[in-house]
């Protein structure tokens, strides 16, 4: 197929990845391991863990796993938010040849029981603040390990102490839970510590993780993610970035590790560069995060719309140095060009945008990293990588022609966990992932999103892309959050509908109906704006739309 894309990669980025003869992640932290043993990791809480330590403590953590009799191919649940000990325990787990299963900590009962029944885990790794969800469901599960830490349990004495006892007898963030058999974290690594370590050799085709997807239809289902999928990601992102000349120093983590996005573009790639992490506990708390990001100078980061937007509108962020920031990566949502233009404005450096989905381990498209303002492109297709449009019967569509974005390349999944039917209607028999996104691209080779499949508004016949709503409303200066759904009726079959968090309750619905106009042609201007506190989100800050149809999907209006 042709490839207009390629003419777009900045000098050194090369066509086709190479993985040097890597079989397994397991490997690839043996080599950064060694390569950078002196270097720090990651930080939390001020408190920083060098590579060699991160060695020392997942080689105990694996010998422990090892010596529960789990084989090669098992699978272990880790439940926590971003704290030191995620990466001890997801390194301990690859390393022991293991699969890991990364579990979301404000799942429900339901949600978890599901997870851990569908992956079959047989060890859950667990924040004890979220213990008492793993205790109720825990009778219903093949688990036979509970592992308990807690938030300060690697920063050391006395901050760790000090922290643990504060959230337990202050603010009373631990509820009672009963588990008759567990063990504590650091009682893990101090056992593992004096077991033998036994090297486990894994191929490029085992699965590495059981990465479940959202779950925003239907139930969550497991992308088995094989080490060839994650080291071809890793590697993917490694060239983007050091053909330029973007390598090392530090990124901030705010987005979780279980996401499959910070997972590979901040945990992995970061490990691969040698370089630093500094995770985020808590994004949701913004002056804290902002207090955070003005302590050091800072590299890199990685947001979702939601955070970007959300950091901007937090007194003090305009104060932080960004002097050393080299780049900014938005994805796992569309970001909106008023973000990114204001992000530019206030830190002087671009808001690049990339696409992925957890089935593609996630990376498929990415702006080049040159790119001076934004340009509404999720990019294109990174290196070994071929991307095109298609309509509803396979067809290859042409250049600004409307369908079905697909992709190809060694980062697609191995296929979906025990689901042979879901498999076959993702994934093409010649390898081509159905993103179920509707896209266009240009004769550049850049694609273009135009909305998700299943949100898309069919208004008298016409479609209208909630994308392109949501982005012209998030533009109008006492607008924070916006998200558009369609709502039924009798003589149009959907009208639009607008839900709005305004910054300022002067904005009345009649004046941000005027402003759509100016941008809007008239089907898709908002029949429907409803003013609200705060939209649904995941657990990363994507805007649910799913929820918003449920909680506002009538014909309510300010």
């Amino acid at each position: 197929m042709q490839k207009p894309w390629l003419n777009e990669y900045e000098q050194g980025v090369p066509e086709q990845i190479d993985l040097g003869g890597v079989q397994s992640l397991g490997q690839l932290l043996n080599q950064s391991f060694q390569q950078f043993a002196d270097r720090d990791a990651f930080e939390s809480f001020d408190v920083r863990m060098t590579f060699a330590v991160l060695d020392r403590h997942s080689k105990a953590f694996a010998a422990w796993l090892q010596g529960l009799g789990l084989q090669p191919g098992d699978r272990v649940a880790i439940m926590m938010p971003n704290l030191l000990q995620y990466p001890i325990a997801l390194f301990g787990i690859l390393r022991a040849g293991l699969v890991a299963v990364n579990t979301n900590p404000l799942y429900t009962k339901r949600e978890l029981k599901h997870q851990l029944n569908d992956s079959g885990a047989k060890v859950v790794v667990v924040l004890e603040n979220f213990a008492d969800v793993v205790a109720a469901v825990l009778p219903e599960t093949k688990v036979e390990q509970v592992v308990i830490t807690n938030v300060g349990d690697m920063l050391g004495f006395p901050k760790g102490n000090l922290i643990n006892a504060v959230l337990k007898h202050i603010k009373k963030q631990i509820p009672a839970y009963q588990i008759s058999h567990y063990t504590r974290f650091k009682a893990v690594l101090a056992d593992g510590s004096r077991k033998t370590f036994t090297e486990v050799e894994r191929g490029l085709e085992d699965i590495a993780f059981l990465q479940y997807t959202g779950g925003t239809t239907g139930v969550a289902k497991g992308a088995m993610l094989t080490n060839k999928n994650m080291l071809s990601n890793v590697e993917q992102s490694y060239v983007w970035l050091t053909a330029v000349g973007i390598g090392g120093d530090v990124i901030i983590t705010a987005l979780p590790l279980y996401h499959v996005f910070a997972l590979t573009a901040n945990c992995l790639l970061y490990i691969k560069l040698g370089a630093l992490n500094r995770l985020i506990a808590n994004p949701r708390d913004m002056p804290g995060f902002v207090k955070t990001l003005a302590k050091q100078p800072f590299t890199a980061i990685t947001g979702v719309n939601t955070l970007f937007n959300g950091l901007l509108n937090t007194p003090g962020f305009e104060q932080v140095d960004f002097s050393h920031l080299k780049f900014t990566l938005g994805g796992g949502m569309a970001v909106q060009r008023a973000v990114a233009e204001q992000w530019k404005k206030v830190t002087g450096k671009p808001l690049i945008e990339a696409y992925g989905l957890t089935e593609s381990s996630p990376a498929a498209c990415i702006n080049p990293t040159n790119i001076q303002d934004f340009n509404g492109s999720i990019g294109v297709p990174i290196s070994s990588t071929e991307c095109c449009i298609m309509d509803e019967d396979g067809n290859t569509l042409g250049v600004d022609e409307i369908g079905e974005l697909c992709i190809r390349g060694p980062q697609v999944m191995k296929g979906y966990w025990q689901r042979p039917e879901a498999t076959a209607e993702t994934v093409t028999e010649d390898g081509w992932l159905k993103t179920g996104d509707i896209a266009k691209m240009d004769e550049k080779g850049y694609f273009y999103i135009v909305d998700r499949k299943k949100d898309m508004i069919l208004v008298s016949g016409f479609n209208v892309y909630p994308n392109e709503i949501e982005d012209v409303i998030a533009s109008h200066p006492e607008v924070l959050e916006v998200g558009a759904i369609g709502v039924p009726d009798d003589k149009s079959g959907e009208l639009v509908k607008a839900v709005v968090v305004r910054k300022n309750n002067d904005l009345t619905a009649a004046t941000l109906r005027d402003f759509c106009r100016e941008e809007l042609t008239g089907y898709k201007i908002p029949k429907f704006i409803q003013f609200v506190d705060e939209l649904p989100k995941t657990n990363v800050g994507k805007i649910l739309r799913k929820d918003l149809r449920e909680m506002f999907g009538d014909r309510t209006s300010d």
